[in-house]
């Protein structure tokens, strides 16, 4: 405890800030990469005018509080003010648009990942690049702005991610960490910067439009992992902390991406390594060898903190459905007198759907809350159905929506698997679907074919693996990679579970995903005629 205190009066601790979409979260590091304090902030995002945006008020009270948050928790378990930093990182969700004027205002309100706005821009922009710009995209947020004649085009002078706002705020350089910038404009992995050709095809495309600027000219600067990416600033220090306690000086790593974080907090950055995140949605991140062979529209490629070429499947509905079903059993339970203990609830269904036949005895659900652009379905309807032949029990129904709240990410990494034959070492398993010991880990073994681990570590966080990049930038030696970096200084000894597929669950779970693409047209019809 004192050796801490020491080390935070001194200086040397690291913070790591992560925006997620309902939670703020600040982490504080020792020298040994371990999470010694912490704080957050709950918020939500608006849907103002058919945008999904949150306000500029919104974004610097979430971050305030939660760093005043984690000062707190500081003073409440060392008894000491934190006054200076070792190393500050932010990360945020990654995509969206914040478009400013030469003053540095705000055109118009930030729009996040969530909107699905851009169609024509993205369809448009996959055709010209002859490479898959999804919705979410910042330069698809672009094109469609110009395209629709809104009036604040020509005032761009630069625009960015949430992170990359929060880091221009803090220390006045308008960079961007390539993980984050490569769900903005694709990237050219061996120059680690965007790729001119396509820049160039934009800029060509622009002509007619007869704007002031070129794209190149309103783009963040790309920075890698390791790089010092500015100071905070005395503007930046009152920003962050109003009480005025917070030193200026500190250095800033790049601002990263939400998907970068969470492979640096898994250990996931070298090649044919990946980690899949299963909570409210799901995605798998894989580590490249390779560029892909063909564009997929299921698929985005962007990259690792350090530049590495990662394809990214994301799916937007994983456990909600499911965990409405627990909580309905939950409520039979208390309607008995029974009071429930969610844990062992969870437990207890979970462990149950490994009971049941290898395919779910023929029953087929879908837990889509919202629309998934993977299976092609506009608006999400949760259905559970089965034939009159169906082996309708308990364990076959739970392992039902245990399958369904990964099948769309199946039907992504089957194109990675088996059309693009793409080679995965090991995949860990992070998020709420993994707690449960064994039953999420066994399944998604079975989903992608691959060996999956599941460490104590990765339950730390976004926030956690900001907080390790801005170490790494800190601490690494000369010609120290990240990956060398995480394995020997950061994850070395680390305990964690693997678990290699089962070939009667593999079986099953291709003969459940082609019932479930054949089912898809269902899903459709119920989006079309039940409101």
């Amino acid at each position: 405890m004192s050796n801490v205190k020491e080390m935070i009066e001194e200086g040397r601790a690291v913070l790591g800030i992560e925006l997620g979409s309902t939670r703020i979260k600040a982490v504080l590091i020792d020298e040994e990469h371990n999470p010694i304090a912490s704080g957050d902030h709950q918020w939500e995002n608006r849907l103002e005018n058919g945008i999904w945006t949150y306000t500029l008020e919104d974004i610097w009270t979430g971050v305030q509080d939660s760093y005043r948050n984690l000062v707190l928790d500081v003073k409440e378990k060392y008894n000491v003010k934190l006054c200076k930093l070792g190393a500050v990182g932010f990360s945020a969700m990654m995509h969206g648009y914040m478009a400013f004027d030469k003053e540095g205002e705000l055109l118009v309100p930030f729009r996040t990942w969530r909107n699905g706005i851009t169609g024509d821009a993205a369809e448009a922009l996959t055709e010209l690049f002859h490479f898959n710009i999804p919705q979410r995209w910042s330069i698809a947020h672009l094109y469609q702005a110009v395209l629709n004649k809104e009036e604040h085009v020509p005032q761009v002078d630069f625009f960015t991610t949430l992170a990359g706002y929060i880091h221009w705020k803090l220390t006045g350089e308008k960079v961007i960490g390539i993980g984050d910038a490569s769900g903005m404009f694709p990237i050219d992995v061996d120059k680690k910067n965007y790729d001119e050709s396509m820049m160039d095809r934009f800029d060509e495309l622009m002509q007619e439009e007869n704007l002031p600027w070129k794209l190149r000219e309103i783009l963040p600067k790309v920075l890698t992992a390791g790089e010092n990416a500015g100071v905070l600033t005395k503007e930046g220090a009152a920003l962050l902390d109003p009480s005025g306690i917070l030193e200026a000086g500190c250095p800033l790593c790049p601002p990263e991406g939400d998907a970068g974080t969470g492979m640096a907090a898994t250990n996931s950055v070298e090649k044919r390594t990946g980690n899949v995140s299963a909570g409210t949605s799901v995605f798998a991140m894989v580590v490249l060898e390779k560029e892909l062979e063909n564009v997929h529209p299921e698929i985005d490629l962007v990259t690792t903190p350090d530049g590495s070429p990662v394809a990214m499947v994301h799916a937007n509905n994983c456990t909600s459905d499911l965990n409405a079903w627990v909580g309905l059993f939950r409520e039979f339970a208390e309607s008995f007198g029974i009071d429930v203990d969610m844990n062992q609830l969870f437990g207890t269904l979970y462990n149950k759907a490994l009971e049941g036949d290898p395919d779910c005895g023929g029953l087929l659900a879908y837990g889509y809350l919202s629309g998934e652009n993977i299976t092609g379905v506009a608006e999400g309807r949760p259905m559970f159905v089965r034939t009159p032949e169906s082996r309708f029990n308990l364990s076959n129904f739970m392992r039902a929506h245990l399958f369904t709240a990964l099948g769309a990410l199946k039907v992504g990494m089957d194109i990675l698997l088996k059309e693009e034959h793409v080679a995965i070492d090991t995949i860990l398993g992070h998020g709420g679907l993994f707690k449960t010991k064994g039953v999420g880990q066994k399944i998604l073994a079975a989903a992608i074919h691959s060996p999956v681990s599941v460490m104590e570590t990765a339950g730390e966080g976004g926030p956690w693996g900001m907080a390790l990049l801005a170490s790494y930038m800190l601490h690494r030696t000369q010609g120290e990679t990240l990956g060398a970096y995480l394995d020997s200084k950061v994850f070395a000894g680390s305990k964690g579970v693997s678990m290699d597929p089962d070939q009667k669950d593999v079986d099953g779970f291709d003969t459940f995903i082609e019932r479930y693409k054949k089912g898809i047209a269902i899903e459709q019809a119920a989006g079309e005629y039940l409101d």
